[in-house]
């Protein structure tokens, strides 16, 4: 069983950098799929950033330049460097993460069967 738990949100100024950290255990990591999304109250889950095995990454038109997502495979950990926050950016960020995701699919929650709980990113004007 995949398990996923990220870390690294908080409260930062407009303009402001966060780096959100997410440890996968349970699983084969270098095999798997993981990807960003962010949640906001009454709202569905909102794709960020996905990077795959081979290091293949791709962003939400929203946050590219201001994003990048990595992995560590040896430290099974993926990271979400964020730049030049926006008060719009304000979310809960959920690490997600699956063996078996066509690249076709990977901007879709419904693709992935493994999620951690979220980390609260606060972002003040």
């Amino acid at each position: 069983q995949v398990q996923a738990v990220e870390s690294g949100g908080g409260l930062v100024q407009a303009g402001g950098s966060l780096r959100l950290s997410c440890e996968v255990s349970g699983g084969s990591f270098s095999s798997l799929v993981t990807a960003w999304f962010r949640q906001v109250p009454g709202k569905g889950r909102e794709f960020v950033a996905v990077m795959d095995w081979y290091r293949r990454s791709s962003y939400a038109d929203f946050v590219k330049g201001r994003c990048t997502i990595s992995r560590d495979n040896t430290q099974k950990t993926v990271y979400l460097q964020m730049d030049s926050l926006k008060p719009k950016d304000a979310a809960v960020y959920h690490c997600a993460a699956d063996r078996h995701v066509m690249i076709g699919s990977r901007r879709m929650p419904a693709a992935y069967d493994y999620w951690g709980r979220g980390t609260q990113v606060t972002v003040s004007s």
